[in-house]
């Protein structure tokens, strides 16, 4: 059977309480079909059933507590190999960094309007920052809202993983949809891409001192940003989102507010099952420090968001509450997704483009 045929005879049957997905296999070729997704666990499962009269590999799924739900398919063939492959019966794709992954949307589901409006485009400089304490460079895009010189001060917006935020979240866009309509000011934004992720991310005592005293002072070198904290702000996703955090309880001065983005912010009562990330405990030791502080003598505005399908949500409450109680200008928004860019995405308006204003107002 062909593709097109594929497409047409066998997509993901949706209905208001949970999501049907099939696969043909005429030549029985397949020894097993299990469905890879993030929104519960294992992640890997549950196997398809197999149709021998019909051919058909199928697999009724409940609904997520999520408007959308990415996802792949596992394939192990008879002679021993597998794939992992997206539904070949679903059109409907979000890139990722490992890949296309397939998507299903329930109607209640609906994109930004902002991705779509046209807005005069910015300026983008391509850097490498370095730094004695890394051992390394870091891949940089400097971007410069339309019609700004590149030694004119602006407000400055620093984000972790931030090429994959321009790529995979359209970050630029919206920073240059939002200014062209006049909900934030003209800015600059440094996006900043990760040396050794895992390492540097995870409340690394030597990347938050290389960001404090080496990246971005060289980050305001190249890109002039008005006096004081205030004119800076940081934001990240998941480990990206957590690093920001640690950078902040170690040099307040650094950002005058925080963008964080289903940030992991482990401990062993929440997440168990991350126990096996190599920089767990370093994690958790950090994370016990902030949920058992008494108080801060340095809050920030904080603005979080986080997938209602998240294993990350039970931490993201937590950490939450615990900013709340030490004085923090803390809220937490929660997104009908579950971990990954499009959920991300989604989030940025109103949430994103509100803090900007609200801290350049």
């Amino acid at each position: 059977m062909g593709t097109a045929a594929v497409k047409e005879s066998f997509g993901p049957q949706v209905t208001a309480s949970d999501v049907t997905f099939r696969l043909p296999d005429e030549d029985e070729a397949l020894a097993m079909v299990e469905l890879n997704q993030d929104v519960q666990r294992p992640r890997l499962g549950p196997p398809f059933a197999f149709d021998a009269n019909r051919k058909i590999w199928s697999l009724r799924f409940p609904r997520p507590n999520a408007d959308r739900m990415e996802y792949g398919l596992h394939l192990v063939h008879r002679d021993g190999s597998d794939e992992w492959i997206p539904d070949p019966a679903n059109e409907r794709r979000a890139s990722g960094p490992f890949g296309e992954r397939s998507v299903v949307e329930w109607p209640e589901y609906v994109a930004p309007a902002w991705v779509d409006r046209d807005a005069p485009a910015g300026s983008l400089v391509e850097a490498d920052i370095p730094s004695r304490t890394l051992r390394a460079g870091l891949k940089t895009i400097l971007w410069t809202a339309p019609g700004h010189a590149g030694d004119e001060p602006l407000p400055l917006l620093v984000a972790h993983d931030g090429p994959e935020y321009a790529q995979l979240s359209a970050l630029i866009k919206l920073l240059e949809v939002g200014v062209h309509e006049d909900r934030i000011p003209a800015l600059r934004a440094a996006l900043l891409a990760p040396v050794h992720r895992d390492q540097a991310y995870s409340a690394s005592a030597a990347y938050s001192r290389a960001l404090a005293y080496e990246i971005l002072p060289e980050v305001y070198r190249r890109a002039p940003t008005p006096h004081g904290r205030s004119m800076r702000v940081g934001m990240g996703a998941s480990l990206g989102a957590l690093a920001l955090l640690h950078l902040h309880r170690t040099s307040p001065s650094a950002f005058g507010a925080l963008f964080l983005q289903s940030g992991s912010f482990f401990r062993m009562r929440f997440d168990k099952q991350e126990s096996g990330f190599v920089r767990f405990r370093r994690i958790s030791r950090f994370m016990g420090s902030v949920l058992t502080a008494d108080g801060w003598p340095h809050p920030i505005p904080i603005t979080m968001t986080c997938g209602t399908a998240e294993e990350n949500l039970a931490n993201n409450h937590a950490t939450r509450d615990a900013l709340a109680r030490q004085g923090y200008d803390v809220v937490l928004h929660e997104n009908r997704d579950a971990h990954n860019w499009i959920g991300w995405r989604d989030a940025f308006d109103p949430y994103l483009l509100d803090m900007l204003a609200k801290a350049w107002s």
